[in-house]
């Protein structure tokens, strides 16, 4: 832990040690669930049903974490293959956890009869938050921090209060607090998405793809700066194409974390940073012109398994009676007093 001024141990239980580590990626969980229960409740979804997400989200993004980091650091797994299992001494990777959480919650929503690009969107912001809180994390553990600066470039350039820059002093080094750029970043990113999200233009699924252009807009920055990023061995011209969207950095003058040598020249998270962000661009054109996405965010949502009673909006305004006894003229009134800013 360097010089370290907050104990990573919270508390203890006789032989039992609970770490800070563990209570603050808890709270963003918990956090991450509060913000999408009360937008599924908007739509009138179950309580129960994003507690079962959560449930089965997170062993999912744990173990798809581990995975994820323990194949990018193969060789210090080969030869002691037991210490993969001892997730306690370190070693998860954001992005392994969003794949894990995502297949998690594909197979989940289809389950339960939902569209999984509707409740994708509502769980969007609860994805941000959790990283948010979950980088404080990090802090107190003094990981994931990014190269050498003044201490001068803290207090004065940044202005940071003193626990976060002598929590920032690692061995008599100061670091870059990329914890903070990485949080600061993400709570932007939730409030733009609280706009967003109120917007007639937004489709189906947009807001999730938003999230992945935020997401790796700022990663991509952020990640640059660490000493500890996951690496691989690319051809020259990749890695001098990724460094060279990075140097508009260098003008307000950051500079690149150190790669651990050994493990390769293209930092794995910034590569695919890029690669997510273009893919939702373009997800969400295909989507649009091939009329994939014709349900716009503040429509109602439905699941294909459960009887419903409610009224559905009809685009048609027919006076045809509906399965549950109503007609489609009033389902269409009940739809504008839901959603009064959707003016069709």
């Amino acid at each position: 832990m360097g010089t370290a001024l907050i104990n990573p141990i919270a508390f203890a239980i006789g032989p039992l040690e609970v770490h800070w580590y563990g209570l603050i990626l808890g709270l963003g969980a918990l956090v991450g669930l509060v913000l999408a229960l009360r937008e599924g409740n908007r739509f009138g979804i179950p309580q129960e049903f994003f507690m079962d997400l959560v449930l089965f989200g997170v062993p999912s993004a744990i173990i798809a974490a581990r995975i994820y980091y323990v194949a990018f650091r193969w060789p210090d797994y080969k030869d002691n293959f037991v210490d993969v299992f001892k997730i306690w001494n370190g070693g998860i990777a954001i992005y392994g956890a969003l794949i894990g959480a995502i297949l998690c919650g594909v197979i989940y929503t289809r389950y339960k009869g939902y569209n999984f690009w509707r409740i994708a969107d509502i769980c969007a912001p609860g994805l941000l938050a959790g990283q948010l809180i979950g980088r404080w994390g990090n802090f107190v553990n003094q990981e994931a921090y990014g190269g050498p600066v003044d201490e001068s470039f803290l207090r004065s350039n940044l202005h940071l209060p003193d626990y976060i820059v002598n929590q920032m002093n690692v061995n008599g080094v100061f670091h870059h607090p990329t914890f903070l750029y990485e949080s600061l970043w993400n709570l932007v990113g939730i409030l733009l998405i609280f706009v967003l999200r109120r917007r007639h233009f937004v489709r189906a699924g947009e807001i999730f793809m938003y999230y992945f252009i935020w997401y790796g807009i700022g990663r991509f920055f952020i990640e640059a700066l660490r000493t500890d990023s996951l690496t691989f061995d690319g051809p020259v011209w990749l890695a001098s194409f990724v460094n060279s969207l990075w140097t508009p950095m260098t003008w307000f003058g950051f500079e690149q974390g150190a790669i651990e040598p050994g493990y390769g020249n293209i930092r794995v998270s910034q590569l695919l940073s890029l690669v997510l962000i273009v893919a939702a661009i373009i997800i969400i054109i295909v989507r649009r012109r091939a009329g994939w996405s014709k349900e716009h965010y503040s429509d109602p949502i439905l699941s294909t398994k459960v009887a419903h009673h409610d009224p559905v909006p009809d685009n048609h305004h027919t006076e045809h009676p509906t399965a549950a006894g109503t007609s489609k003229t009033a389902e269409s009134d009940t739809h504008e007093k839901l959603h009064p800013e959707r003016k069709e």
